[in-house]
């Protein structure tokens, strides 16, 4: 019931806003990719023009008043990387509202720290394709 009802919330809030890459916050995604990082800077290597199985992703994409940092819109697939910051109790709880305002627009979230895209860039980019993979067999 909780989770229809911020649903619903959410519905309210889209139809009177921008869904996708709204004009106002152009200025703030363009700050965000030139100011990527290094985390982001590595994933996005292997993001990039499609390297990835062939999913086209994009990078600071914004969905209502959030920015993601990865999003495949043909898999509705957001990536998150998690720096020290997310790990206070204020910043878990931020996330857990964003995701479940993504979730809400049929948008699923995978989270990774920095750490691991740094540590294990491979195991991170085949969780990724193991997500993207699971909803269907590839793009077109």
């Amino acid at each position: 019931m909780v989770e229809r009802l911020s649903c619903r919330v959410v519905e309210d809030y889209m139809r009177d806003a921008w869904t996708h890459n709204s004009p106002d916050m152009r200025p703030l995604r363009k700050t965000l990719r030139n100011e990527a990082t290094p985390a982001e800077r590595e994933l996005w290597n292997v993001l990039r023009q499609s390297n990835l199985g062939g999913y086209k992703f994009r990078r600071q994409h914004s969905v209502g008043r959030y920015i993601l940092d990865f999003y495949c819109s043909l898999e509705r697939l957001a990536i998150e990387l998690d720096g020290d910051s997310h790990l206070t109790d204020e910043a878990i709880e931020y996330d857990c509202e964003r995701t479940a305002f993504l979730n809400c627009l049929n948008i699923r979230v995978l989270r990774f720290l920095n750490t691991d895209v740094h540590e294990n860039l491979d195991a991170v980019s085949e969780r990724i394709l193991e997500e993207l993979q699971a909803t269907t067999p590839g793009p077109s």
